[in-house]
């Protein structure tokens, strides 16, 4: 399964910047996982994930296949773009069919690079949640209300969407506002925007890169990332050696991109379990709380029904003992059935019937 983000903001924010240096470090790494660009403006990149590299050692392995997302570079929006001004219609179309928004909010003084919005970052955040914000009340407007003699269900469904339209009349996200989890449901189908998960990415220059913490403390929205786009694009290009150098050197525990994917990949609530053999090391990716069975299934839709058993050890067991045959040896080895919810550190061996 594929995590969609759609990278979004106003012209000149830096979107495509930071698209081009998330494709440069797919392209850099494509020897590693069978993906390529899909489109010029759609790209697939691989999860930050340590382990794989270590679990292959262990099993005797060249080939690793991480966990990968979709980002996809939207057309910058501009004011009124829910009534179609610049490339609003394209823009709000494209956003509707991603799982998550990637917000770029410019950080940075170029005066080669034309301001398009305010030189205030946190009013650029808020052009693009509005136009949001009133594309989704449009949505909600073409709802119609339930006639007298309804059914119990349709009038709850519209007393859900009135509640969803007097927040966002407060300039409140759906994200934003409480729910429950069957009126969530009743949302759903409307796609509506503001429903999707959103981290902020604050494009900074370089000359702010000491100070990162302190500009990420200053935007009231969560999760932020401050990055300099211009430099992780460089970055990408870097050789392994020499990027953990440049961390190194800046006392970093992962570049800005590692941490805008990784960050994108868990604000979805998603987690990979692992599996590793002498034909590959592989992540594979699942919603948390996902039982064994349907586990399976991500890797071939008929292991669902023919599921037996689960043969899990944590990651650290695996790593420590040396592999398979010695956890098994140890009693690291736990036997799973249909009930079991999958771990982020498991290390699964399923056995499947025909």
């Amino acid at each position: 399964m594929n995590l969609s983000c759609g990278i979004v903001g106003l012209p000149n924010a830096g979107k495509s910047t930071l698209f081009n240096a998330l494709i440069q470090k797919q392209q850099a790494l494509a020897a590693s996982y069978p993906f390529a660009t899909i489109e010029p403006n759609v790209g697939i990149v691989p999860v930050p994930d340590d382990r794989l590299a270590k679990l292959a050692e262990i099993v005797h392995t060249t080939s690793i296949i991480p966990s990968t997302i979709k980002f996809v570079d939207i057309a910058g929006i501009v004011k009124g773009a829910h009534k179609g001004e610049g490339l609003g219609n394209k823009f709000l179309s494209h956003i509707r069919e991603t799982d998550l928004i990637v917000h770029v909010i410019r950080h940075f003084e170029d005066k080669d690079v034309v301001v398009t919005g305010s030189d205030n970052p946190l009013e650029d955040l808020e052009t693009v949640n509005t136009e949001l914000i009133l594309a989704d009340l449009q949505t909600l407007d073409n709802q119609h209300e339930p006639k007298t003699n309804a059914g119990k269900e349709e009038k709850i469904a519209w007393e859900i969407i009135l509640k969803a339209k007097a927040g966002l009349e407060k300039e409140i996200t759906i994200r934003d506002m409480s729910w429950t989890a069957e009126e969530l449901t009743v949302l759903q189908p409307l796609f509506l925007l503001t429903q999707k998960p959103a981290i902020y990415v604050l494009n900074v220059g370089e000359n702010q890169l000491n100070d990162l913490p302190n500009i990420e403390k200053n935007v009231p929205k969560t999760p932020v990332i401050a990055i300099c786009a211009k430099l992780e694009s460089e970055l990408a290009e870097f050789t392994d050696e020499e990027r953990l150098e440049y961390l190194h050197d800046n006392h970093l525990d992962q570049t800005g991109l590692d941490r805008v994917v990784t960050t994108a990949f868990e604000s979805v609530g998603l987690i990979s379990f692992l599996t590793a053999g002498e034909k590959e090391v592989r992540s594979w990716t699942i919603p948390k709380n996902t039982k064994a069975p349907q586990a399976a299934g991500v890797i071939h839709t008929d292991f669902i029904k023919g599921f037996i058993k689960a043969n899990c050890v944590t990651y650290h067991d695996f790593i420590t003992l040396g592999g398979w045959v010695k956890s098994k040896e140890a009693g690291a080895v736990r036997t799973e059935g249909k009930d079991y919810v999958v771990a982020a550190d498991d290390v699964i061996e399923f056995m499947i019937g025909k």
